[in-house]
């Protein structure tokens, strides 16, 4: 918990409320990801499942390294020092972007139970993904104090979004 003054206007108890929050940003951001890798893994042939879930895992560290840096990078280049405790702070706000790739990682380690093959294997990794893209999305605007039809609309862009990928997946013929 911070022990920052509460911005003017902001009672410090409203602060402390607010602190331990889910990023349902970083959860859609890593969920849209994963979806992403999925549908071009195939392009360069066919991954075997562990390529797949390694591939899911190291692209979701990766992003959420960078988005890290991103903002330890944009905070001194404003001038504001950053500090260890900053930066852990930054890493654990940005984390969602790593566990939105474990759920999709599951599901293509445990497609062989279902009977899946590869092709069978990559649309329920991508399945999976889009499905929690949707989900993170509308807690999120309902955590946000959404009304019930703003949330429904952010769950509907995200599946939109989802099926973007779906169609490149698509069109990219695996």
């Amino acid at each position: 918990m911070s022990s920052s003054p509460a911005p003017a206007g902001r009672p410090a108890r409203q602060e402390r409320a607010r602190a331990p929050r889910t990023d349902y940003a970083g959860a859609v951001y890593g969920s849209l990801l994963a979806a992403s890798v999925v549908a071009t893994a195939g392009t360069a042939g066919d991954f075997p499942r562990l390529q797949l879930i390694v591939l899911l895992l190291v692209t979701g560290v990766v992003f959420w390294a960078a988005h890290v840096y991103a903002h330890v990078a944009g905070e001194r280049i404003v001038g504001r020092p950053i500090d260890h405790r900053e930066v852990r702070r930054v890493a654990r706000r940005e984390w969602p972007i790593v566990e939105a790739a474990v759920l999709p990682a599951v599901a293509a380690a445990v497609s062989p139970v279902l009977g899946l093959g590869l092709s069978g294997t990559g649309w329920l990794v991508l399945a999976v993904a889009i499905a929690q893209q949707v989900t993170w999305a509308t807690l999120g605007a309902i955590s946000a104090g959404a009304t019930r039809r703003m949330a429904v609309g952010e769950g509907v862009v995200n599946l939109l979004l989802g099926l973007v990928i779906v169609a490149a997946k698509a069109a990219l013929g695996h």
